[in-house]
């Protein structure tokens, strides 16, 4: 009899005690990722647009007339390291404010997850010349002789320029590419990750995620727009500046 209760208690224990971080009877979740856009703590949309109302670090003033960039690859990592990609992408178009909300069609286990991430931009391998036709109807494409491809983003304005007129901007970020004509060559990647942390899912999921547009212009480098304001696309230099700078940009801002 005590041998059979010592077997009870540890079956007890292996069904209760020792639950795994993943049930695959259980219904999987739904995810969507949101994007709202903030000038410091101010939101900024497409209300704001086409007022030199903003300041930079480097004191510029200035304004917004465009914006819209690509996310990609939404990745979710488990505790054991494995992790599940979640294939599509989504152009953010704040300009018309479309597609600020993302829902990828696979779905996710329920359980907890060490980071959930995103790509700023397009995978190399997956960034090839006039492989998405909703990408070209939307004039996203990146010229061949500067690689091909696509953008990653366009954020075009005005800024009051060191002899006091307005002047027009376009930071535009694409792949970095140097030797522009019928052999460019590429001296770093320029799409990112954005790690936002753990996550819980216990049911559909909203993932809320803000971009601070200012830090584009902050962070490492503090950008000076009278010295790198067009013509950046084909500037591997400006390119590595962006890629830098876009590291702070993206924060979690909740989940719901």
């Amino acid at each position: 009899m005590k041998q059979l209760s010592f077997l009870f208690a540890i079956s007890l224990l292996t069904l209760f005690g020792c639950s795994p971080d993943f049930d695959d009877n259980l219904t999987p979740a739904n995810v969507t990722m949101t994007f709202s856009h903030y000038w410091e703590e101010t939101p900024v949309t497409n209300a704001d647009f086409n007022d030199l109302k903003f300041t930079n670090a480097n004191a510029d003033v200035l304004s917004i007339e465009r914006l819209r960039y690509l996310i990609s690859g939404i990745e979710f990592t488990k505790t054991d390291g494995e992790t599940i990609l979640l294939e599509g992408y989504n152009l953010v178009d704040v300009t018309n404010q479309t597609n600020l909300s993302f829902s990828p069609v696979e779905k996710i286990a329920i359980g907890t997850y060490s980071n959930v991430s995103f790509l700023f931009g397009l995978r190399n391998e997956e960034n090839i010349a006039n492989a998405y036709p909703d990408l070209n109807a939307a004039s996203w494409n990146v010229p061949m002789m500067l690689g091909g491809g696509y953008h990653y983003m366009q954020f075009d304005g005005k800024f009051i320029n060191s002899i006091d007129e307005a002047q027009g901007f376009n930071y535009h970020a694409i792949r970095a590419v140097d030797s522009p004509g019928e052999n460019p060559s590429f001296p770093q990647d320029t799409f990112f990750r954005v790690d936002l942390g753990e996550i819980t899912i216990s049911a559909d999921v909203e993932i809320n995620v803000e971009m601070h547009i200012e830090e584009w212009f902050k962070n490492p480098y503090t950008w000076d727009l009278n010295m790198y304001n067009q013509m950046l696309m084909p500037n591997s230099a400006a390119q590595i500046l962006i890629h830098g700078n876009g590291q702070s940009v993206f924060t979690l801002e909740d989940i719901n």
